[in-house]
Order: C-alpha cells, then sequence, then structure tokens
C-alpha cells in the first residue's frame, strides 16, 4: 500500500505511473507510514556514523591488526584487536549493526576464512564460517542481514559471488556470478543491491555489476567507470556510489547513481594519491585509510559524497599498511 497526498492507495490499484508518496515500511520491531525514498525510519544499511574500521593488511608481511578512527572527529586510529589469522591482499570487509567481518584474503595462500569481531569490544576476532572458494582481492558488500564477496583471486580472476550470514556461522553459499571474471574490484552497496565495479583481467576493468541481495542470479551489468581502474576503495552513500584512488597511484574519486545505469563522474580527489586503500562509508563522507604509492601509506582521508571537492587528511592508522579490509558501525 503507499499513500498519494494522504491517500491510501490499495495494493490491487496499479501503481507504475505514480512516483513519490509514502509506502509502509517495517523497521524488524514496528511499522510506520514514511516517503519512499527516505530513509529516516529504516536507516539506509551499508554506512556508519561512528567509527571506520580496518582489518588485517600487508606491511613486511601479513598483518591481522584491526583500527578503529571516529568519524565525528579527526585525529588517529587506535588499536581495536585482532583477527583470528593474518590476513593481506585485500580480505573481504562487511558490516552488521553490531559486527564487522572479514572474509578471505592471504595469511600465505589463498584463504576461506570469515572473521567476526564486535564493534563494542577490542577482543580478538572468532571464526564465522568459511566462503565457498578461498580467494583474495575480491570486492565486499552488506544487506542488513548477510554480507557478500564478489570476484577476487584463486590462481585466477574468478566470478564468484558468495553469501553468508550475520546470524549464523553455517558459512557461504553460492550467490551467482559476476557478468566478468575479475580480481581487485571495489564492491558497493545500496538498499537492495550490491555492486562490484573495476578490477583486473587482462588489464584494468571499468565496468560496474549490480547483482541483488534477494536472487542468486548473474549480475547486470550496471554502467562503466571514468576508466579502467583496479586496487581502488569502494565508499557507499545512500544513493550513490564511489570508488576513490587505484591503478598505481590515482587521486580521482568516480561517483555513479545506483538507480540509473551511466558512466560514472569525476567527483574530485582524494587527499592523497594510491592505491589499495580500505574504504569506508560514512553517512555524509567517504574514508580512504591506508594504502601503496611507491611506498606504504597509512593516511586517512576522508572526502564529502555532497561535494565535488578534494578530500582532506583525517588522521593515520596505528600500522602502516596497504590491502586492509574497511568495515564502518
Amino acid at each position: 500500500m503507499r499513500k498519494i497526498n494522504g491517500v491510501p492507495v490499495e495494493a490491487h490499484t496499479d501503481l507504475s505511473s505514480l512516483t513519490g508518496g509514502e509506502v509502509l515500511k517495517w523497521s524488524g520491531t514496528n511499522m510506520a507510514w514514511e516517503d519512499q525514498d527516505s530513509t529516516g525510519f529504516v536507516p539506509f544499511h551499508g554506512v556508519g556514523s561512528n567509527y571506520g574500521f580496518t582489518a588485517g593488511g600487508e606491511n613486511s608481511g601479513y598483518s591481522d591488526t584491526i583500527d578503529k578512527f571516529s568519524f565525528t572527529s579527526s585525529g588517529n586510529a587506535t588499536g581495536h584487536g585482532d583477527l583470528s589469522i593474518n590476513k593481506g591482499n585485500r580480505p573481504g570487509g562487511h558490516s552488521s549493526t553490531t559486527d564487522g567481518y572479514s572474509s578471505g584474503g592471504r595469511p600465505s595462500s589463498y584463504t576461506d576464512v570469515i572473521d567476526k569481531f564486535s564493534f563494542s569490544s577490542n577482543t580478538t576476532a572468532a571464526s564465522w564460517g568459511t566462503l565457498t572458494v578461498a580467494r583474495w582481492d575480491g570486492a565486499s558488500a552488506s544487506s542488513t542481514t548477510d554480507g557478500f564477496y564478489s570476484g577476487g583471486y584463486d590462481g585466477s580472476g574468478t566470478n564468484v559471488i558468495d553469501k553468508f550470514s550475520f546470524s549464523s556461522s553455517s558459512g557461504a553459499s553460492d550467490h551467482g556470478d559476476l557478468s566478468v571474471s575479475r580480481n581487485n574490484p571495489a564492491g558497493q552497496n545500496s538498499s537492495d543491491y550490491g555492486f562490484s565495479s573495476g578490477g583486473w583481467v587482462s588489464g584494468s576493468q571499468n565496468v560496474i555489476d549490480k547483482f541483488a541481495w534477494s536472487s542468486n542470479t548473474t549480475a547486470s551489468d550496471h554502467g562503466d567507470l571514468l576508466n579502467g581502474n583496479r586496487g581502488i576503495a569502494g565508499h557507499s552513500s545512500s544513493t550513490d556510489g564511489f570508488i576513490s584512488g587505484g591503478d598505481g597511484t590515482s587521486n580521482i574519486i568516480n561517483k555513479f547513481s545506483f538507480s540509473s545505469n551511466t558512466t560514472a563522474s569525476d567527483h574530485g580527489d582524494i587527499y592523497q594519491a594510491r592505491s589499495l586503500a580500505a574504504g569506508t562509508s560514512q553517512t555524509d563522507n567517504g574514508y580512504a585509510a591506508g594504502g601503496y604509492n611507491g611506498s606504504l601509506v597509512n593516511t586517512i582521508d576522508k572526502f564529502s559524497y555532497a561535494s565535488n571537492t578534494t578530500g582532506s587528511d583525517w588522521g593515520d592508522l596505528t600500522v602502516i599498511r596497504h590491502s586492509s579490509a574497511g568495515q564502518q558501525y
């Protein structure tokens, strides 16, 4: 049912020509009328409002460090415990409302381990099941109930999309395939879809793939990045996906709409050019932490979703490294 100008319109009425209005939404505990595009009552999931996290990564070896930094005040990150194993080569970063997850990565060879750690307590992460395919360098996305890890490298680029539950440690299941096998893409998430953008297969890719949370089918092409790019950080607002940095020492931020299949646009630059940063998402801003630009980087960058301007320095990680996973709370 929808309300148009305060008047309920029943479900059997053809709504295809109507736009706007209010719909009934379920928050998990109760229902309320809200504008169909609003996220006040049922918040968009996939962004945080309090803290960003980076887990694992690489410096002189593979790291198990989990860092935590504030979204509300600039400053250096603090330690927030450790993963259950060392993980480099861009393990997946996923977020529920209470916990962070890290899937796959590289302790020495490909791993299928999914780690879970609490956002509220500084303790060592616990194993949370396994992926269907051991790999690293995949793209991460999160719905309200599940984590998704797409693409990656298991000896060659893969097209597998894995799905695992935030409420059960039973392990991941196959959730369809990307349209193009590749490694080193970036992940984004809207309220109903996951996105996997860029990556590498016989060259840097510009494809943006879109797949539904609700159905196990092959992803569809959702437009292109400005250029082929890999080693990029992924970020999400409630309406748009962003990628930052990548390919060598890029500082470019791309922005693409979740609602329309078009080529991404230039959205300014990050503060420090680099690839292999960990991307995190706050309600109004994106953050890129760590990375590599010919040497290791510990900088945390912040950029606004609303304005096309150069990002700013937001602080430093506790350990200089690249190829970490990003989470948010």
